[in-house]
Parts: C-alpha cells; structure tokens; sequence
C-alpha cells in the first residue's frame, strides 16, 4: 500500500511539474489579431483599456490611429493588400514598438521585435512554409583567421544529409547592426529557398549566412560576450573582408561543396552589398556570381588598402570573367544616388551587369524580392 501511495504522489508531482512548465496553457484572449478577411484586408486588435491613444505602424500602414471599442478593444482594419509579407507594431501612449500580444509570429531586425503576417498568394506563398521537401537550417561555430570561433547560419537542402552530392554555395551577407540570424529570420531564407527548390525554379544549394560584425563573434545571447544590444553594429574596415578566404576554406572543409568559382556566388544587403563587391572584387577567382542589394557602395573607412585602387581592382574582376553581376536598388532607398554613380563608373567601362529597380525604400521587403529574383538566376 504505501508502495501505491507513493506512486500516486510522485504521478501528481509530475502533473504539477508539468503545468508549471506550461504557464501559459490556460491564457485565453476572445480577440483575434491579425485577422486576415476573405478580400485580403486585415484587421489588427489591441485589448488596452485604460489606453488614451494606440497607433498602428507597419509597412502597410503610415501610423494608423486606432479606433477603441467599448470592451477597451484597440482596432484598425487595412484596405485589401497584395500578397507579400507584412510587419507591424504599435505605439502605446507615446511608448513605441509595443508587440501585439495575441500574435505569436514575431521577427527580430538590429535590435527591434515586430509581428507579421503573411497574405498568400504569389509572393506570400514564396515566403510561407509550404508541404515541400524542406532543407536544414544549422547554427555552427567555425574557427576563422582571426583566431576565434564564429558563429554562421548555413542552409543546406532537402536531400543533403542523406545524400553524397556536391552543391554551389551561396555566401549571403547581412546588413548594418545585423548578424548571422538576419536573412534566416526577417529574411525568409529557409521558406524561399525550399520553394524554390522544390518548384524547379532554383538550382538545390548551400546557403551561408556570416556575421560581418567583426567586433562580435554571434548574435546577440549565442556566446560568451553576455547581453550586448544590437545597433548599428557593423565592420567596414577591412577586417570582414581579410578573414572571407578563411570562411570560404572552412565551409569547403566542412561540408560537400563544388569549390570552384562556377559554383560560388556572393551577394548581400547595404553594408552587406558593399561588402559583396570589396570581397568579390578582392578575389576575383572566388566567385563567379556577385549580387549586390541596395549596397552602401562608398561607405568604406578610409586609408584602408582594401578599399583603395577600386577602378583597377574592378578591372581585373571583370577581366578573369563574372557569370552575373546583379544590382538591386528601390527607387526611394536613401542609398539609390550612391548606386547610380557605382552603375556609371561600370557603364563607362562597359561591365556588364543585370540592373533591378523596385518601389519602396531600404526595406527588408525589397531584399527578401531580390534574394528570390537572384537565387534563380545562380548556376544554370
């Protein structure tokens, strides 16, 4: 009996142990947000009774004010949108990026949360999970040049594990006060590159995602360099750019790549574009595909022997051969005059190159566009 006994308590502890682990089992909330209706409008809610103002701020919406309901209900419903990927926050009595409590898909950008939705659809799909053969996204720690261990995101495709197989390699640069969780994260990379794998349009590849800040080994919370805030933290100095053959050796020892120039590419966005063309114009027998995404051209630090000697630099590149040079910019980007002076200096040489002009600014959601264009344009 008092064999029986214990068993029985020991079974309600465990119970117990349990609905601690799961505080929030029992958290209900009558309200739905977002709520995506028939026609493509959304309608966002936020519970805030004792609120005196909420505004709604997204890349949909220019600082929507919101309308309260008489249950201290906060709503804003948007007219039909396209299909695409949208993120939103609000701004609570002055108190800006407050997250919607009730919408648990939230995406990290430098040091800022944000929720979002998906509207399905041509490019919505392209950026959502689909019921295709899905690749591996791995955190991995690689000792490079500079003698430490850095942490890198690299995804491999569906089938990899399994198989025997070379594959390209596409080394994808994040921008400023980004790091090696960014494209993986806000930027969709699993999503877009499994569908575009699986529909035929991609070429089945190696995607590598690097911190290109130098003064930090990973992401903000992934090593011993404790809780560092992540803003406007970046390296144009030189140093991302002298430890890349480093990083290219490793992930070449490492994993079963095809380690010649015809199956490398490069690409990256604003201080990653920039440094797509430093390292791609440094060594020119790296990488046969370069593409550049709203790039901070000439924001290099000066008297810096990496960044100095650009046109004869150039003109060796082009000289030993570059598959696809690809330049993407959105018309009201703070960097756009800057890439119209790059595209000069290579129009008065002649270099060939595949010019992409979107709307919108110097926004995650052109990037995450040029990333799909560019991934099906490698290694046909």
């Amino acid at each position: 009996m008092k064999r029986v006994m214990l068993t029985i308590v020991a079974m309600l502890l465990a119970g117990v142990a349990t609905l601690s682990a799961q505080q929030n089992l029992w958290q209900k909330d009558a309200n739905v947000s977002p709520e995506i209706h028939a026609d493509n409008s959304v309608t966002i809610r936020l519970y805030a009774p004792n609120a005196e103002s909420v505004t709604l701020v997204g890349d949909f919406v220019d600082n929507a004010s919101m309308q309260r309901n008489a249950e201290g209900v906060w709503e804003y419903t948007s007219e039909p949108l396209a299909s695409e990927l949208y993120c939103y926050w609000f701004n609570v009595d002055g108190i800006d990026h407050v997250n919607d409590p009730m919408n648990s898909y939230v995406m990290r950008d430098v040091g800022s949360q944000m929720n979002y939705f998906i509207i399905p659809g041509e490019r919505g799909d392209l950026y959502a999970a689909q019921d295709v053969p899905h690749g591996t996204m791995a955190k991995v720690w690689a000792e490079v040049s500079d003698g430490r261990e850095r942490r890198m995101t690299i995804y491999t495709p569906a089938g990899y594990e399994e198989g025997k197989g070379r594959y390209p390699v596409l080394y994808l640069l994040h921008g400023m006060g980004g790091d090696e969780d960014a494209w993986s994260a806000t930027g969709r990379v699993a999503e877009i590159m499994d569908n575009l794998i699986a529909s035929g349009k991609a070429e089945a590849m190696i995607v590598v995602m690097t911190n290109g800040c130098t003064k930090h080994v990973a992401a903000p919370g992934y090593s011993h360099e404790g809780m560092w805030r992540p803003y406007m933290s970046g390296s144009m100095d030189g140093s991302f750019e002298a430890m890349f053959p480093s990083i290219v050796e490793w992930v070449d020892d490492h994993y079963r790549t095809k380690a010649k120039k015809a199956h490398r590419a490069i690409a990256g966005l604003s201080m990653g574009g920039f440094h797509s063309m430093q390292i791609s114009k440094e060594y020119p027998a790296m990488f046969g595909y370069v593409g550049l995404f709203s790039a901070a051209i000439f924001r290099g630090k000066e008297g810096i022997e990496t960044y100095a000697n650009t046109e004869a630099k150039l003109e060796r590149q082009f000289a030993e051969g570059v598959e696809l040079y690809w330049i993407g910019i959105g018309k009201e980007d703070f960097l756009y005059d800057e890439n119209v002076r790059y595209r000069e200096l290579l129009d008065s040489e002649g270099y060939p190159y595949t010019y992409r002009e979107s709307e919108g600014g110097h926004i995650w959601r052109n990037w995450r566009i040029y990333l799909g264009e560019y991934a099906q344009l490698l290694f046909k």
